[in-house]
């Protein structure tokens, strides 16, 4: 029994899936922090040009420090924006313009240094830069400290903007990545699949070894699978050599019983002796044929494997089989019609005369004396038929398709020597050349018996 689990393509598919998704995290995660970085750089330049535009405004007149803004400091904030914007101009610590209550950020130590603070003003974040100048006033410079600060709305928002692009992006490619991967994960399992569709396409005595070309990671999976065929072919074939033996070992001390049973038949004059002398040589019977049909049994599956597909006429090889078994039919006055017409296929010789021998074997067995039993074989557009009818008991009551079992025969035949392997044979042979066997009753009363062989025309 074998316990079903999630497939290699769907865990490989999974794998990649979530590769994936880790990777479009990640890349989302870092354009966000670039965004955001870059956003805020580019704001820390524009305040430090804000800054340093209206420094260099700065002038003495008459001992005191003057300012004009100028306006191009702010445009470049973009004050009619939705952000704010914050100014101070102190000199030596007192607001001369601005924001008085803009403080707290750092005063830098350098003239023409530009220091940037981030801190809460009137309920909001604002980025602020600071530079200090040294203004002649009178004899003595004065320190002069410019400080703009800017709200961050602009850059929260520039920021949202580009995450959510960049989280489309990654949604995206997390898609595509997905898609690709089931792909990638389908075209890698492609090799295993070939190798177990050429494996199942197979019969079930076809044990060669696979010679397709595959990846190195499969190359130990086939060597096992073709060491495992090799043993069971093996195995198969000691069966085979065994029933072969066996058969041949059996029927040849029956023959000589069977001959001495009829010798004693003839000498002894008791009733009851001569009973007992025609059930051993009835029970003899038996056996000889079971063991002749095992060891034609053990042929068919041997040549099956390897089968030998030969230019052959159906017609030539059902007329010597006829005739082989003439002999036979004749102690039981039982003649043969046959109608053939040329019938050109390619097969076993040896297989379809042995399927052929028992289907007759079985027409004579079970048909009265003086009877005919009619061969016809036909061809048919790309088919040829061989049908075989008898006069006998019929198929019987029962299911007519399970008398193609092995060792099953009909509820009918009670008295009559038999192994129920004959139509097994037959319908073996005929699966091994592509074609079937069909049987029907030749009459609606259920006597006599059709055995219908189709094959494929050369």
């Amino acid at each position: 029994m074998i316990t079903q689990t999630l497939s290699i393509g769907r865990r490989l598919t999974l794998l990649l899936g979530a590769i994936a998704a880790l990777l479009a995290f990640l890349s989302w995660g870092m354009v966000s922090s670039f965004s955001g970085q870059a956003a805020a750089r580019t704001q820390d330049n524009v305040l430090a040009a804000s800054v340093a535009t209206i420094a260099e405004t700065l002038r003495s007149e008459q001992g005191t420090v003057r300012l004009e803004l100028p306006y191009s400091a702010f445009a470049m904030l973009g004050a009619i924006s939705e952000d704010r914007v914050f100014y101070r101009v102190s000199v030596a610590g007192e607001t001369l313009t601005g924001y008085d209550d803009l403080r707290g950020g750092r005063i830098p130590e350098a003239p023409g240094e530009v220091l940037f603070d981030t801190l809460e003003y009137r309920g909001e974040t604002v980025r602020m830069a600071s530079i200090s100048r040294v203004v002649l006033a009178g004899r003595e410079g004065a320190s002069v400290t410019v400080s703009v600060a800017q709200t961050r709305n602009g850059i929260a928002a520039v920021t949202a903007g580009l995450s959510r692009t960049a989280a489309v992006l990654s949604v995206a490619f997390f898609v595509l990545a997905a898609a690709l991967s089931a792909i990638a994960a389908r075209a890698s399992l492609r090799p295993l699949n070939e190798i177990a569709q050429s494996v199942s396409r197979r019969g079930p005595s076809d044990l060669r070894p696979i010679r397709r070309p595959a990846p190195s990671e499969l190359a130990p999976l086939m060597t096992a699978l073709n060491r495992l065929m090799d043993r069971l072919g093996q195995s198969i074939r000691r069966s085979e050599d065994f029933i072969t033996e066996a058969a041949h070992r059996v029927r040849t001390p029956l023959a000589t019983v069977r001959a001495q049973a009829e010798i004693a038949l003839h000498t002894v004059t008791g009733e009851e002796e001569k009973r007992s002398l025609r059930r051993v040589i009835r029970a003899v019977d038996e056996s000889s044929r079971s063991a002749g049909q095992l060891l034609d049994h053990a042929t068919v599956a041997f040549r099956a494997e390897d089968l030998d597909r030969s230019p052959l006429d159906l017609s030539d090889l059902t007329r010597a089989v006829v005739e082989s078994l003439s002999p036979t039919a004749e102690m039981k006055d039982i003649s043969f019609a046959v109608t053939t017409a040329p019938a050109a296929i390619r097969g076993d010789a040896i297989l379809l005369q042995t399927a052929l021998r028992n289907i007759l074997d079985n027409a004579i067995k079970y048909s009265p004396p003086e009877t005919t039993v009619s061969i016809q074989v036909t061809r048919a557009k790309a088919e040829v038929q061989v049908e075989i009818c008898d006069q006998g008991t019929g198929l019987g009551a029962g299911p007519v398709a399970h008398l193609t079992e092995r060792f099953k025969r009909g509820d009918n035949v009670e008295g009559v020597v038999g192994s129920g392997l004959g139509l097994t044979i037959a319908e073996e042979v005929m699966r091994a050349h592509n074609g079937s066997l069909t049987l029907r009753n030749m009459t609606k009363g259920g006597t006599g018996t059709c055995v219908l062989l189709v094959l494929p025309s050369a």
